[in-house]
Protein backbone atom coordinates (compact mmCIF):
# COMPACT_ATOMS: atom_id res chain seq x y z
CA UNK A 1 0.00 0.00 0.00
CA UNK A 2 2.73 2.44 0.95
CA UNK A 3 5.00 1.72 -2.06
CA UNK A 4 1.31 2.16 -4.71
CA UNK A 5 0.48 5.62 -2.46
CA UNK A 6 4.68 6.36 -2.95
CA UNK A 7 4.47 5.87 -6.78
CA UNK A 8 1.33 7.78 -7.38
CA UNK A 9 2.95 10.80 -5.71
CA UNK A 10 5.86 10.20 -7.82
CA UNK A 11 3.73 9.76 -10.78
CA UNK A 12 1.99 13.11 -10.25
CA UNK A 13 5.83 14.84 -9.31
CA UNK A 14 6.61 13.31 -12.51
CA UNK A 15 3.88 15.06 -14.86
CA UNK A 16 4.32 18.25 -13.38
CA UNK A 17 7.81 18.38 -14.11
CA UNK A 18 6.94 17.07 -17.28
CA UNK A 19 3.97 19.49 -18.05
CA UNK A 20 6.00 22.39 -17.15
CA UNK A 21 9.05 21.53 -19.27
CA UNK A 22 7.13 20.88 -22.10
CA UNK A 23 5.26 24.82 -21.30
CA UNK A 24 9.37 26.25 -21.06
CA UNK A 25 9.93 24.31 -24.39
CA UNK A 26 7.35 25.72 -26.26
CA UNK A 27 7.70 29.43 -24.95
CA UNK A 28 10.85 29.19 -26.88
CA UNK A 29 9.37 29.21 -29.86
CA UNK A 30 6.47 31.82 -29.37
CA UNK A 31 7.36 34.80 -31.50
CA UNK A 32 6.81 38.08 -29.95
CA UNK A 33 5.52 40.62 -32.39
CA UNK A 34 6.77 44.05 -31.73
CA UNK A 35 3.41 46.12 -31.53
CA UNK A 36 2.45 48.55 -34.11
CA UNK A 37 3.10 51.68 -31.78
CA UNK A 38 2.07 55.14 -33.54
CA UNK A 39 4.80 58.22 -32.68
CA UNK A 40 5.44 61.26 -33.40
CA UNK A 41 9.05 62.37 -34.46
CA UNK A 42 10.52 65.32 -33.10
CA UNK A 43 9.50 67.18 -36.78
CA UNK A 44 6.15 66.80 -35.68
CA UNK A 45 5.66 63.66 -38.54
CA UNK A 46 3.69 60.82 -37.31
CA UNK A 47 5.07 57.64 -38.04
CA UNK A 48 4.41 53.50 -37.70
CA UNK A 49 6.73 50.92 -36.00
CA UNK A 50 5.49 48.70 -38.60
CA UNK A 51 6.81 51.29 -41.32
CA UNK A 52 10.20 50.21 -39.83
CA UNK A 53 9.70 46.40 -41.19
CA UNK A 54 12.71 45.43 -43.28
CA UNK A 55 15.25 47.04 -40.57
CA UNK A 56 16.36 46.22 -37.49
CA UNK A 57 14.73 48.51 -34.86
CA UNK A 58 16.74 49.47 -31.66
CA UNK A 59 13.96 51.21 -29.72
CA UNK A 60 15.08 52.65 -26.31
CA UNK A 61 13.06 54.41 -23.44
CA UNK A 62 14.82 56.54 -21.46
CA UNK A 63 14.90 60.41 -19.93
CA UNK A 64 17.12 63.26 -19.82
CA UNK A 65 17.07 62.72 -16.13
CA UNK A 66 18.03 59.04 -15.71
CA UNK A 67 21.60 59.47 -15.23
CA UNK A 68 22.20 55.80 -16.74
CA UNK A 69 20.15 56.56 -19.74
CA UNK A 70 22.40 59.91 -20.07
CA UNK A 71 25.57 58.06 -19.87
CA UNK A 72 24.46 55.03 -22.49
CA UNK A 73 23.25 57.91 -24.79
CA UNK A 74 27.10 58.30 -26.72
CA UNK A 75 27.08 54.30 -27.32
CA UNK A 76 23.46 54.16 -28.84
CA UNK A 77 24.79 57.11 -30.96
CA UNK A 78 27.81 54.94 -31.68
CA UNK A 79 25.72 51.83 -32.25
CA UNK A 80 23.72 53.91 -34.82
CA UNK A 81 26.78 55.31 -36.83
CA UNK A 82 28.04 51.94 -37.20
CA UNK A 83 24.80 50.33 -38.22
CA UNK A 84 22.69 52.85 -40.19
CA UNK A 85 24.14 51.99 -43.25
CA UNK A 86 23.24 48.63 -43.34
CA UNK A 87 19.39 49.13 -42.18
CA UNK A 88 19.70 49.82 -39.26
CA UNK A 89 17.69 52.24 -37.13
CA UNK A 90 17.24 53.57 -33.82
CA UNK A 91 14.07 55.13 -31.88
CA UNK A 92 15.00 57.14 -28.51
CA UNK A 93 11.77 56.70 -26.99
CA UNK A 94 11.77 59.96 -24.08
CA UNK A 95 9.16 58.94 -21.55
CA UNK A 96 5.72 61.04 -20.94
CA UNK A 97 7.11 62.75 -17.66
CA UNK A 98 10.13 64.03 -19.24
CA UNK A 99 9.91 67.90 -20.06
CA UNK A 100 9.55 68.06 -23.75
CA UNK A 101 11.72 71.29 -23.78
CA UNK A 102 14.22 69.12 -22.07
CA UNK A 103 14.15 66.59 -24.27
CA UNK A 104 14.73 68.78 -27.06
CA UNK A 105 17.78 70.70 -25.73
CA UNK A 106 19.29 67.07 -24.94
CA UNK A 107 18.78 65.97 -28.59
CA UNK A 108 20.10 69.06 -30.12
CA UNK A 109 23.02 69.48 -28.07
CA UNK A 110 23.84 66.12 -28.27
CA UNK A 111 23.39 66.14 -31.83
CA UNK A 112 21.50 62.58 -32.02
CA UNK A 113 21.57 61.14 -35.16
CA UNK A 114 18.76 59.20 -34.70
CA UNK A 115 14.94 59.39 -34.14
CA UNK A 116 14.03 60.88 -31.06
CA UNK A 117 10.24 60.15 -30.13
CA UNK A 118 8.16 62.59 -26.85
CA UNK A 119 5.84 60.28 -25.12
CA UNK A 120 3.40 62.44 -24.00
CA UNK A 121 0.64 60.89 -23.60
CA UNK A 122 2.62 57.27 -22.74
CA UNK A 123 1.13 55.43 -25.78
CA UNK A 124 4.29 53.56 -26.79
CA UNK A 125 5.77 53.29 -23.79
CA UNK A 126 2.17 51.10 -22.96
CA UNK A 127 2.53 49.71 -26.22
CA UNK A 128 5.83 47.84 -25.37
CA UNK A 129 4.73 45.96 -22.47
CA UNK A 130 3.74 49.38 -20.01
CA UNK A 131 7.64 50.40 -19.95
CA UNK A 132 8.25 52.27 -16.77
CA UNK A 133 11.90 51.47 -16.20
CA UNK A 134 14.62 53.42 -18.06
CA UNK A 135 16.90 52.85 -19.78
CA UNK A 136 14.65 49.87 -21.14
CA UNK A 137 15.76 48.69 -24.60
CA UNK A 138 13.94 46.89 -27.16
CA UNK A 139 15.83 45.07 -30.36
CA UNK A 140 13.48 43.86 -33.46
CA UNK A 141 14.47 42.28 -36.07
CA UNK A 142 13.64 42.52 -39.70
CA UNK A 143 10.59 40.54 -39.70
CA UNK A 144 9.15 42.85 -37.08
CA UNK A 145 9.66 40.28 -33.72
CA UNK A 146 11.22 41.32 -30.58
CA UNK A 147 14.33 39.70 -30.22
CA UNK A 148 15.96 41.08 -26.99
CA UNK A 149 14.61 42.93 -24.13
CA UNK A 150 17.22 45.31 -22.24
CA UNK A 151 16.24 46.96 -18.50
CA UNK A 152 19.07 48.74 -17.30
CA UNK A 153 22.15 49.41 -19.68
CA UNK A 154 23.28 46.60 -22.15
CA UNK A 155 26.48 45.15 -22.35
CA UNK A 156 26.82 47.08 -25.93
CA UNK A 157 29.50 44.66 -27.09
CA UNK A 158 27.24 42.03 -27.46
CA UNK A 159 24.26 44.06 -28.39
CA UNK A 160 26.66 45.18 -31.20
CA UNK A 161 27.66 41.46 -32.31
CA UNK A 162 23.41 40.57 -31.90
CA UNK A 163 22.90 43.16 -34.24
CA UNK A 164 25.37 42.53 -36.53
CA UNK A 165 24.21 39.00 -37.16
CA UNK A 166 20.36 40.13 -37.20
CA UNK A 167 21.16 42.35 -40.09
CA UNK A 168 23.18 39.63 -41.91
CA UNK A 169 19.59 37.66 -42.00
CA UNK A 170 17.23 37.23 -44.18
Amino acid sequence: MKLTRHLAVGLVVLAIGATAALSYFMDLDRVELAPDATFTRMDGTPAHVSQLRGKVVLVNFWATTCTICVKEMPQLVATHHKFSARGFETLAVAMSYDPPASVVNFTESRRLPFTVVIDNTGSVARSFGDVKLTPTTVLINKHGEIVKRYVGEPDFAALNRLIDRLLTEA
